[in-house]
């Protein structure tokens, strides 16, 4: 009789440990697209902060080679776009950036799942790109910020 309520301990203990061992592997497998989902988001912020003008540095490293390659593959179809296509490569290159940390952001911060709209998430974002293009421009405007003279006549 002993020995029976031996072989049923011994059993008990091992359907525990047992389901211990799948609740452990079922952990790890919903942890792990969360972890995922995290890694991207953080590769997207920080890829759109380098690319975005709220990083004072990337300009030299980033938006201006990028711009200058927008500017002179536009050039190859007509030589007098290089100038023009490189502006609007520059601008577009920093609401890529402000998009993607938008974007980014949502991944490392939000921790419950949600339906995305990625129509409504890239119209926000382009909106508030040319909002902050538009402020920037009435703070030179008004000389609350200023510019450096880059091409004086003197």
């Amino acid at each position: 009789m002993l020995n029976i309520q031996n072989v049923s301990q011994d059993l008990s203990v091992a359907r525990q440990t047992t389901s211990d061992e799948s609740l452990q592997t079922a952990n790890h497998v919903v942890i792990q697209p969360d972890m995922w989902k995290k890694l991207r988001g953080g590769f997207f912020l920080v890829l759109g902060y380098l690319l975005s003008p709220l990083c004072w540095w990337n300009d030299l490293l980033f938006n201006l080679p990028i711009a200058y390659g927008f500017g002179y593959m536009c050039s190859l179809f007509y030589p007098k776009l290089l100038i023009p296509c490189s502006i609007i490569g520059y601008w577009l290159s920093n609401i890529v950036g402000i998009i993607l940390m938008q974007l980014g952001s949502v991944d490392v911060f939000q921790n419950e799942p949600k339906e995305r709209n990625l129509k409504k998430e890239l119209f926000t974002g382009l909106v508030s790109s040319t909002v902050f293009t538009l402020v920037i421009i009435l703070l030179i405007q008004f000389k609350i910020l200023d510019t450096p003279v880059l091409f004086s006549n003197s």
